[in-house]
């Protein structure tokens, strides 16, 4: 459907990852912790280190140090990334340092409505630095682009993965996702919980959708590697998520166990191929779903240890493994922190989002005193985490001040090279003035104005345009998954796969007659043989 060259480009360009951590550590000079000497020493020679350069593995030796230095406690904490309620981020740094977190996660309940770029570097500013003993802070984030954007105004406006596969072009996916990383850098962000490795079924996947790169194993596998490599060379760390697969699954892991009807040998040469590529590319993290196995159907991979391990022989992954949220309906929600317990004993290496953090360091705490885990099992976990996070900050000294991408004109090129069309030509006819009908309120007021920003003018005549596939109108746009306006009636038709600003701009260039669409539909579907070839 699609020729890529990103696997053998990604491979040469990042032969080994770095990633997640933390910005430079302050903690280290305060506390003059294990490690710190060496820090300094490599804090002089990675100012001018190409970040594809930089991996955990250069990091191994003083991650030991640092691990070799904790607490029962503090080896405990460091295997968590927990979260907290509303926008007092003195609570999260509670947190943090209270119980010995690797890191935290920031959510947008986190964040003021509509936050200011400002604002978010205030919330990581204020959790950076907070661990001591040399260990950097995780501080995540779940910035997919599109539907999944917890930032919100807070950070650039990024599309789905869907809309970067449309665009049929590697260099500008790991081009987009590495100016992605490198506002999230900017940000105080270390690592992003993307890209989204699933391959998708369309209409029928709930959970996942538009945050697939297609349904199509192969073509998925190639722009999840772009991605990967993006998100490197922008200073994050990424994670290729939900191990084994989560596409093809028709229930919400968010609300209840979904169970895979493929065991994970069955998926090898297919869900897990995107898994796979993402590991050559140097990914440094995996994150276990919660999906029910044909041997295991009401026990989620996350506590399954046979999940954990074909992860490792399957893929012949190194790196660091995490959980998906626990705090979602498909774990049991009333275990006082055994479940991250259980996660660990299992294989995972850190636990994402426990319901209760401070119950969950404790869990382990416990756990490790009545010999249920073992010291060294877990010492070589924090071991592959700490050295993933002094990576992190090591490849973002190595980025700082880099502006060799200007983000709203690799924006715009996404949001050009992606605009799909679902019915008609490729090149409107062009019209100067439009009518809006159906939708939401939100999204006739951003298409006014990104239609009004192109010189056309918007009322009650013109030419009609729907957003809904149930108003009648001359087009139809779409702002989701192309399946979303299958059923429309209009003769014309595309989607943006987002609302975004640069996205809907595309959209007016189109109507006005100004830019031909030239994505490819990146999924199959009842009635997408109707979209003609405009790559």
């Amino acid at each position: 459907m699609r020729p890529r060259l990103s696997i053998i480009a990604a491979t040469a360009v990042l032969v080994l990852t770095g990633c997640s951590g933390g910005t430079s550590d302050p903690q280290s000079e305060k506390t003059g912790g294990a490690g710190a000497p060496q820090s300094a020493q490599k804090a002089e020679s990675a100012q001018a280190a190409d970040p594809a350069d930089i991996s955990p593995e250069d990091f191994a030796d003083e991650a030991k140090k640092i691990v070799d230095s904790f607490s029962d406690d503090e080896l405990a904490g460091s295997l968590i990334i927990g979260t907290w309620s509303g926008t007092d981020t003195q609570t999260g740094v509670n947190l943090l340092e209270n119980n010995n977190l690797g890191g935290v996660i920031v959510m947008a309940d986190n964040l003021p409505e509509n936050p200011t770029p400002d604002q978010v570097k205030g919330v990581t500013e204020a959790i950076n630095g907070a661990r001591s003993k040399g260990q950097p802070v995780s501080i995540g984030v779940d910035q997919e682009g599109g539907p999944v954007s917890r930032l919100s105004t807070g950070a650039l406006p990024f599309p789905p993965l869907m809309a970067l596969s449309a665009t049929e072009d590697p260099e500008l996916t790991q081009t987009a996702t590495k100016v992605q990383g490198q506002n999230l850098t900017d940000l105080g962000f270390t690592i992003d919980f993307a890209p989204d490795a699933d391959v998708t079924t369309g209409a029928k996947d709930v959970a996942i959708n538009v945050r697939s790169a297609g349904d199509d194993h192969k073509e998925v596998a190639e722009v999840v590697a772009d991605a990967a490599t993006g998100y490197h060379l922008g200073g994050v760390a990424s994670s290729a998520k939900h191990f084994p697969g989560h596409g093809r699954l028709h229930v919400d892991s968010h609300e209840s166990l979904p169970v895979s009807k493929k065991s994970i040998k069955e998926l090898e040469d297919t869900d897990l191929l995107p898994f796979k590529s993402a590991v050559e590319a140097g990914i440094p993290m995996v994150m276990m779903g919660h999906i029910g196995l044909p041997d295991a159907k009401t026990t989620p991979a996350t506590l399954n240890k046979r999940a954990y391990q074909a992860l490792r022989d399957t893929l012949d992954f190194d790196g660091v493994i995490i959980t998906d949220a626990l705090n979602m309906k498909a774990v049991d929600q009333n275990q006082s922190g055994k479940e991250t317990v259980k996660a660990l004993s299992a294989g995972a290496d850190l636990a994402l989002m426990p319901p209760d953090s401070a119950a969950a360091q404790q869990a382990v705490v416990t756990a490790l005193g009545d010999g249920e885990l073992k010291k060294d099992e877990l010492k070589e976990k924090a071991e592959r985490v700490v050295a993933m996070q002094l990576a992190t900050a090591e490849t973002q000294k190595a980025i700082d001040g880099d502006d060799s991408e200007d983000p709203q004109k690799v924006l715009t090129e996404v949001a050009e090279k992606s605009l799909t069309v679902l019915k008609g030509e490729c090149s409107f006819e062009g019209t100067d003035s439009i009518s809006i009908v159906g939708g939401g309120e939100k999204e006739k007021t951003a298409l006014t104005k990104a239609a009004k920003d192109a010189g056309l003018k918007v009322g009650s005549g013109g030419t009609s345009v729907s957003l809904s596939p149930s108003t009648s109108a001359e087009v139809a746009v779409g702002t989701a998954a192309p399946w979303t306006m299958r059923n429309t009636s209009a003769k014309s038709a595309v989607t943006a796969y987002d609302s975004n600003p640069n996205a809907l701009q595309a959209v007016a260039k189109w109507l006005k007659g100004d830019l031909s669409a030239s994505g490819s539909l990146p999924v199959e579907y009842e009635g997408s043989d109707a979209a003609p070839d405009c790559s």
